[in-house]
């Protein structure tokens, strides 16, 4: 394994995942290109609303990913199977009761976030829609992960390309042609995130092999695999918690500034989401790896990756700082119009700048340990960095305002960063213990 053979997983995976956000992005493009700013704010609302709900349950794809990868190294087609089914059947039933407390988790977030009554208006009619597509949306998070872990990269891009392209086509349509408006954007994303689950059915069942029996409830949840899988989408969750903690106290503390204010963080945190799946990229190669070399006992291609993965995340973060200074005059004008909010983006857009450097280790390193399923080091890190965020949210609020609340995000940012590099050599010692026994006996010859 060297560069070329890491990126040539990590470039596709960065394309699929980057993709991802794009759902949010273009219905935060679509809508911006309207009069009202509070068409923007609405939208911006309603995804951090959907952020809430999907990512606390985002475990649902790294995890089958990281039971996907070892299984498909160990070369087990049972268990292969099993990483798939397992989740999803967790999947269909959150997304059930997303359903059945859909105004009860509308009325507590919109409560929570206090917007203007403009906002608080557009943001229920897009939520009233989406919420719909829950089901969908989790089953989604599951096909995908399971894909990336057996290394079908391809299907993965191309399901991911797919979905934004049904969404990009009918959100311009509906909000263009028929003037839906904010309605528009919603029912674009429900019919995409349909046509892909669809799709995806299709594909599991040609990729599964002619002798496939369906698992009876027993082997699904078997108490040992079962058990490790809970304990690690535990983790996941609460790790999650942590970032949505931080999002909402985000958008909630920039929404007391004035609807301006809110679009232009608004923008800026889309630009944020692109940065950041672009490093999800090379976490998803990284533990695809992981995975097979976990499966395999395969200790020099672990160690290979765990050297790709810090050497990429610097790379990466660089690269892409370069990128947005010199787009970010024609980046932010596709999210609005409205020269206000331009303006605003301008007053706070160094803050993103520093986002790529001061993230990158946190984001990459991640697949490492999702490649291992290892997650408790992943929730402690998320843990530590979450108390630095508050204790810096409450020391710079006060006088800096919204750059406070960018510089706490930032330094949340880094210490996710560095609490979790903290945690490589213990894990090192856990997975292939004969390392650690090496080096020592290196070092005394």
């Amino acid at each position: 394994m060297n560069h070329r053979t890491y990126l040539a997983l990590a470039i596709p995976l960065t394309i699929s995942t980057i993709t991802t956000p794009l759902l949010g992005v273009v219905d935060m493009a679509v809508v911006g290109q309207l009069a009202n700013p509070a068409y923007i704010g609405g939208v911006a609302v309603g995804t951090v609303i959907f952020n809430t709900l999907y990512w606390l349950f985002g475990f649902l794809r790294v995890s089958t990913s990281g039971f996907a990868a070892q299984a498909e190294g160990a070369n087990d087609e049972k268990q292969q199977l099993l990483a798939l089914i397992r989740p999803l059947f967790i999947a269909l039933i959150v997304g059930v009761i997303f359903l059945i407390l859909q105004l009860p988790i509308l009325n507590l977030t919109l409560a929570f976030m206090s917007p203007a009554s403009d906002v608080f208006e557009f943001a229920s009619e897009y939520y009233s829609i989406r919420i719909w597509g829950a089901p969908f949306a989790l089953a989604n998070y599951v096909v995908m992960g399971w894909l990336v872990g057996k290394s079908r990269i391809k299907l993965t891009v191309s399901l991911q390309i797919l979905m934004n392209l049904i969404n990009i086509l009918l959100a311009i349509v509906f909000v263009n042609v028929f003037s839906w408006g904010v309605s528009g954007v919603a029912a674009a994303t429900f019919i995409a995130e349909i046509a892909t689950v669809i799709l995806s059915v299709i594909i599991v069942i040609k990729l599964l092999p002619q002798s496939f029996r369906f698992p009876s409830i027993s082997e699904i949840l078997d108490p040992e695999p079962f058990k490790k899988m809970v304990a690690m989408n535990r983790d996941l969750m609460l790790r999650t918690f942590c970032l949505l903690v931080v999002f909402n106290l985000f958008t909630a503390k920039g929404a007391t500034y004035g609807t301006e204010v809110l679009a232009a963080n608004a923008v800026l945190i889309q630009i944020h989401y692109m940065m950041a799946y672009t490093f999800d990229g090379f976490a998803n190669a990284s533990s695809i790896y992981v995975g097979k070399a976990i499966g395999s006992q395969d200790e020099n291609l672990y160690k290979k990756t765990v050297s790709l993965s810090f050497q990429w995340a610097i790379i990466s973060s660089l690269l892409i700082t370069v990128v947005f200074y010199l787009g970010k005059g024609f980046i932010i004008p596709v999210f609005t119009k409205t020269q206000n909010v331009i303006e605003l983006t301008a007053t706070y857009e160094h803050w993103i700048m520093l986002f790529p450097i001061s993230a990158s280790l946190g984001l990459v390193l991640y697949g490492v340990f999702t490649g291992a399923t290892e997650a408790k080091p992943i929730r402690n890190s998320m843990v530590y960095a979450l108390g630095v965020f508050l204790l810096v949210l409450c020391l710079s609020l006060p006088s800096l305002q919204n750059h406070g609340l960018w510089l706490a995000f930032i330094i949340f940012s880094l210490g996710r960063s560095i609490f979790l590099v903290m945690y490589i050599p213990s894990l090192n010692r856990k997975l292939f213990p004969l390392m650690q026994v090496n080096r020592e006996s290196t070092c005394n010859n």
